[in-house]
This record gives structure tokens, C-alpha cells and sequence, in this order.
């Protein structure tokens, strides 16, 4: 099943609290690459929802 495509402001919620995680505790080898990877995925998901935005300002102001 695919994961629900999350806000911009979710995505975010959910980095901040895979970085708490990791800083308040003490991760195995497995759930550190498994955040690692979540994490790395929502990055990707905000830089692409980001250069979204940016082009379609982009095309407003050009009108």
C-alpha cells in the first residue's frame, strides 16, 4: 500500500520528529537506516513540492 502523500507542514512535523529520535535515543543499526531512509524521502518529497511552488510563482508574476 502506498503511503499517503503528506503536506508540505506534515512532512516537515515528521522530519522534526525523526530528528528528536535520533537525538534523544539510543537507535539500533536497523531503525537508524530506516529513519535515515524516511527521513531522506520526506527531503526529497518537501524539495520537490518546494521547486513546485517556486515555478508556479514563477508563471504568476509573468502573466
Amino acid at each position: 500500500m502506498a503511503k499517503k502523500k503528506l503536506t508540505y507542514t506534515e512532512a516537515i512535523a515528521e522530519i522534526e520528529q525523526i530528528l528528536a529520535r535520533l537525538r534523544e535515543e539510543h537507535i539500533d543499526v536497523d531503525s537508524l537506516s530506516a529513519q535515515v531512509g524516511r527521513a531522506t524521502e520526506l527531503i526529497a518529497q518537501c524539495r520537490a513540492q518546494l521547486t513546485s511552488v517556486e515555478q508556479a510563482v514563477k508563471e504568476q508574476l509573468e502573466q
